[in-house]
This record gives structure tokens, sequence and C-alpha cells, in this order.
């Protein structure tokens, strides 16, 4: 039911959602590979397949680690962001009436 509303109005899963949301709160837009994966409460190897398709639509690139070569950083394009800005009303309207709602009327 969160998935939903994304898909329909901007074309994106809640996973994909929630690692472009992740990038764009995180310092310089960028994040370890790793650690973008913990944080999204998902495995490396979805966000992987996640990130390439991210990078095919532009909104987000992938670099070697400046300080640690042996890591890959994913970095939030301005298209990305876009994104993110666009679908978070979104995603807020739906998690408040799936969840905040209901405890209201509880």
């Amino acid at each position: 039911k969160l998935e939903s509303p994304l898909r329909q109005e901007h074309g994106i899963t809640l996973f994909e959602y929630l690692v472009l949301s992740h990038l764009s709160e995180a310092p310089g837009r960028k994040l370890r590979m790793g650690e973008l994966a913990f944080l999204a409460s998902g495995s490396l190897s979805r966000l992987s397949n996640v990130i390439k398709r991210c990078e095919q639509r532009g909104w987000v690139v992938r670099t070697p680690d400046p300080a640690d070569g042996r890591y890959t950083l994913a970095e939030l394009t301005d298209a990305g962001f876009g994104i993110v800005d666009r679908a978070a009303p979104t995603h807020l309207r739906t998690v408040r009436g799936l969840v905040l709602d209901s405890l209201n009327t509880a």
C-alpha cells in the first residue's frame, strides 16, 4: 500500500524512494553503497540493481570513494533530487493515511 501511490504518481518503487531519500539527506548527497543498503534495509545486491536503474535514469552516479578506493559511493544528481522532492509529499500523504490517521481514529 505504501508503494502503489509512488509507482502510480512518480514511476518509482518504495525501495527506490528510500534509497533516493537517504541520499538526499546525506552530506554531499553521497553515501557508501554498504551504508546505503543498511539505511534502506536492503541487501547490497538489491541496492546495486536499483542503483543501476537509477543511473540509467540519470538520478544517481557511482564513483570510487576517494578516501578508500575499495568502496563505491552513490551520489544523488540534481535530477534524482527532483524526483525525491516531488515524491516526498506523496509518500508522506500515504503514510499519514495508512498509519497516523488510523491511530487518531482508535
